[in-house]
């Protein structure tokens, strides 16, 4: 479809930052108040911080001066409790600010899991089909983790060290020769340059370090894995060169990935050690010249060494930003996957009166060189059985993916009581039908809950009463745990035949107008298969319903027939009709008949 786009959880390389940046916006102005009063207690904590070396300035000009008076008490103790003051006040409003964010940011990943989960459960089967599950659900963990970590930086590394230098610049700025400012930020300037430069270039030794060592990992596990193979071949010495191979190369990038962090390391602290000498230089000057005093000389010093401490985890903190940002990527590019199937702007809810279902003149094609139905037409009457067969890719199960507007027709109308369906609802149109698929998916919970997810509201003995329609209450009541059973992943604890007794059960359960059965009984043996015919029967009287059938022996109750064949309706008509005319339908009969025939007489012997 036009509106598809396929996708892709390899990087972008037109990936805009700023603006998955931007998107996080949306998720801290829930708590905007919050976050002002983090972001006030983040001023705070700087303004102390920055308040403590003017102290330590206080302290040794009045320690100079009281020293020469011979007076040591008042004035100096003051200012030392004031300087543990801010120091206790600088941490105390670190805490808070802490304390006031964190919400902020756990609502944030919350709101944003959310939205994912909700936007993926509104794009179209096509997608889902089209997904890689373990891609999808890694992008959706990273994601949010990415907007937990890229919030956590901003807002207690980024933002305090931006702050911090403005207030320290408007101190220089206004206290002291531009000289020192020029010092100062000349130095974080060319540490910051330095520090990104070097990150970009190291990062890539990094991630072909953490390549090879993955594809070692791979290879070393598969030579075990097909340790007989290996043996067979006599292949030990290849599968060891192998490896070693790959190790040398991940050794080769482990070494150089040292050398730049070492190189890193050394380059930050000579540009720190080459700042620290200049403002050294120029304030010891200025001291003996009268211009300074020896409190401002350690105040310019306890300014540039402060700027600096924040910035040792820069590098640190400018890979895990650039990663998020690369795991936001993903994230945001799956939130703009536009739904397939979505209600028109007028869309009314479905109202289901006599339940009368109507394909028109239907086409549809999952990809356009390959269309999967070709003009079909048929009436199902109010409370009458309709049943489809054919062979397998006839276009049978296509119909009812149709039906519930899994996908859209490429040509042609579906109405239900003269409804057409792409007019209605998603919600009222699948409220109104129910079905038993031919490959029943449960969720990892108990049997309760995966029988009452059909309707939600049903009391313990409804649930319990459709069970037993569905000749499954007797074996739930065989179990330990009876109804409490879990069923496994997907239901895998229980049989084919098990899993489409909850499926039959569940649709039972909905009570809706129409209902559709996929292959109903493809899991079940011929001896629970009549068991079961009885309650699909029970189930289905009184409703429209739309039977896709592979076994013919569970639709000649059917009120009319359609065999199709390469996505055509090549015959129809009731089940009698249609053996008479002695055409497709009845040499598929015929078929399986004698294999039934065939399976009775190897049971009996």
């Amino acid at each position: 479809m036009s509106g598809h786009h396929r996708y892709t959880a390899a990087p972008s390389a037109n990936r805009n930052d700023w603006s998955n940046i931007r998107s996080l916006m949306p998720y801290l102005w829930e708590y905007r108040g919050r976050v002002l009063l983090a972001l006030s207690c983040l001023i705070l904590a700087k303004v102390a911080n920055v308040g403590v070396p003017l102290i330590l300035k206080s302290l040794v000009d009045h320690l100079e001066i009281d020293v020469s008076k011979n007076i040591l008490v008042i004035l100096p103790a003051a200012l030392l409790l004031s300087y543990g003051a801010l120091k206790i006040s600088s941490s105390l409003f670190n805490e808070l600010r802490d304390v006031l964010f964190t919400r902020v940011r756990y609502r944030a990943m919350r709101r944003l899991t959310l939205r994912t989960l909700e936007h993926l459960h509104n794009l179209a089967l096509r997608f889902h089909l089209e997904r890689k599950m373990g891609a999808i659900s890694q992008d959706l963990a990273r994601g949010a983790a990415s907007l937990s970590t890229l919030l956590n930086y901003f807002t207690f590394s980024i933002l305090p060290i931006l702050v911090e230098f403005s207030l320290v610049a408007a101190i220089l700025i206004s206290q002291y020769d531009a000289v020192f400012s020029f010092i100062i930020f000349g130095s974080v300037a060319v540490y910051v340059a330095f520090t990104f430069a070097v990150s970009n270039w190291r990062m890539e030794y990094r991630l072909a370090m953490n390549r090879y060592h993955s594809q070692a990992n791979n290879e070393a596990i598969e030579s075990l894995i097909n340790y007989e193979t290996v043996k067979y071949f006599g292949n030990e010495s290849l599968e060891l060169n192998r490896c070693d191979e790959t190790l040398g190369k991940w050794e080769q990038n482990a070494v150089l990935s040292q050398a730049s962090i070492s190189a890193l390391n050394f380059g930050q602290a000579a540009i720190i050690a080459v700042g620290v000498t200049l403002i050294m230089f120029f304030a010891a000057d200025e001291v003996i010249s009268g211009e300074m005093g020896i409190g401002d000389f350690v105040l310019v010093n306890a300014f540039l060494i402060q700027i600096f401490i924040p910035l040792g985890f820069l590098g640190m903190v400018y890979r895990q930003m650039k990663h998020s940002l690369t795991d936001m990527d993903q994230l945001v590019k799956l939130l703009e996957e536009v739904p397939e199937i979505k209600d028109q702007p007028d869309a009314k809810p479905l109202i289901v009166t006599k339940g009368e279902v109507r394909f028109e003149h239907v086409a549809f094609s999952y990809q356009t060189e390959r269309p999967i139905l070709h003009d079909v037409s048929f009436t199902i009457e109010p409370g009458k059985k309709l049943a489809v067969v054919g062979a397998s890719g006839a276009g049978k199960s296509t119909l009812a993916r149709l039906l519930f507007r899994f996908y859209d027709v490429s040509g042609g109308h579906i109405f239900i009581d003269g409804q057409d369906v792409r007019e209605v609802t998603q919600e009222s149109l699948r409220d109104s039908m129910g079905i038993v698929p031919q490959d029943t998916v449960l969720f990892n919970e108990s049997l309760y809950y995966n029988l009452s997810y059909a309707r939600r509201d049903a009391t313990r003995e409804e649930i319990i009463e459709a069970a037993k329609q569905a000749q499954l209450h007797s074996f739930v009541e065989s179990l330990p745990d009876g109804y409490d059973t879990t069923v496994g992943e997907r239901g895998l604890k229980l049989s084919g035949g098990e899993k489409q007794r909850v499926a039959i059960a569940r649709a039972i359960l909905k009570r809706p107008k129409i209902l559709i059965f996929d292959e109903a009984t493809s899991a079940l043996d011929s001896h629970s298969e009549q068991a079961i015919l009885t309650a699909l029967k029970n189930a289905s009287a009184e409703h429209t319903t739309l039977v896709i059938a592979h076994r013919l022996s569970t639709i000649v109750d059917a009120d009319k027939i359609l065999v199709m064949d390469q996505g055509r309706i090549v015959e129809q008509g009731a089940h009698q009709a249609l053996l008479e005319h002695k055409g497709v339908y009845a040499d598929l009969w015929a078929l399986q008949q004698k294999e039934r025939n065939k399976v009775i007489a190897t049971d009996n012997d």
